[in-house]
């Protein structure tokens, strides 16, 4: 049973001995255990600093290309080398890299095929009550999107059983956690989650600019998402929030016109304006039809891409 434990890392010189130095050399149940550094384009030693301790693998870009190309590279590179599962964990040292084996412990028993280290962010000191807050509810809007029992939606902690990453398909460029578990969920995987500990941040993190840029940009990934996987209730949802209120002014409208006719006149833009928002309506379910054929299309795509890997990148 072979092991890769990857670390996305884009200047990660100051960082890195210490996250390295954190993982676990043995693990019961895995008979080898590698390190795979996905150099994203830095600019610094980051580079050189994996190799002085030890790294066995490195993947490097030509540039920054961010969080989700690193780890979806990541993810392909540890197939080509034959890993049976795959640990991702951050550079900084945020997880503390002696909790992989309780990680990993859930796919060796065959109860999970994915697992997701819980930060258990409410007992984390360093962070604010208001992003204790947005963690939680953050958790629970895609806990509810993605039909995946999990606590801690964004974090990076995560275990995946060679089958589970085969299926792994990130389109988002800023984070692929949120996309990643909405993707699970659509496929049915067993995701687990289990308490982790954290250490003590070594720097702030570099993956937003603020709270309010973290907040719109996982907004946009999990729209984006939950509407990649979920086309047609999506957009018969957006249809709903058109037709209700189109409906709402007809029957105005007839009712004026049945029983105040003198006034109905009167009312001739509530009508127009209603029938606007039904066809805007008809036109979002006629979209909904479509994306939920270009989805069908997609999950053949995916298929084709699973069955590819499976042939090519066995082990």
């Amino acid at each position: 049973m072979k092991l890769i434990i990857q670390i996305p890392c884009y200047n990660e010189e100051k960082c890195l001995k210490e996250t390295l130095d954190d993982l676990p050399a043995s693990i019961p149940g895995i008979h080898e255990i590698e390190i795979l550094v996905i150099d994203d384009g830095s600019t610094d030693r980051t580079v050189e600093v994996a190799r002085q301790n030890g790294v066995q693998h490195i993947l490097s870009f030509k540039y920054n290309r961010g969080l989700a190309r690193a780890f979806a590279a990541g993810i392909e590179k540890c197939l080509e080398l034959g890993a049976d599962i795959i640990v991702n964990t951050d550079a900084d040292n945020q997880y503390s890299g002696e909790n992989i084996p309780r990680l990993v412990k859930p796919i060796l028993n065959h109860e999970a095929d994915i697992v997701i280290g819980d930060r258990q962010t409410s007992r984390i000191s360093t962070f604010s009550p208001s992003k204790k807050l947005l963690q939680k509810v953050g958790s629970a809007l895609v806990r509810r999107l993605s039909n995946v029992d999990i606590s801690d939606a964004v974090s990076g902690f995560r275990a995946y059983s060679r089958e589970s990453a085969m299926r792994i398909n990130i389109m988002s460029e800023f984070s692929y956690t949120v996309e990643n578990l909405i993707q699970l969920g659509a496929e049915k995987f067993r995701v687990i989650s289990v308490p982790v500990g954290t250490n003590v941040p070594l720097r702030a993190s570099r993956l937003h600019r603020g709270t309010l840029h973290f907040m719109a940009s996982q907004i946009q990934t999990i729209i984006r998402s939950y509407a990649m996987y979920k086309a047609l209730k999506t957009f018969t949802y957006l249809g709903f929030l058109f037709l209700v209120p189109g409906l709402l002014l007809g029957l105005r409208f007839l009712y004026f016109f049945i029983l105040i006719p003198e006034q109905a006149t009167g009312h001739i833009q509530s009508l127009i304006f209603a029938a606007i928002l039904v066809i805007i309506s008809f036109i979002l379910f006629l979209l909904g039809i479509v994306a939920d054929l270009i989805a069908d299309n997609r999950k053949l795509i995916e298929k084709l891409l699973y069955y590819y890997r499976k042939k090519e990148l066995l082990p």
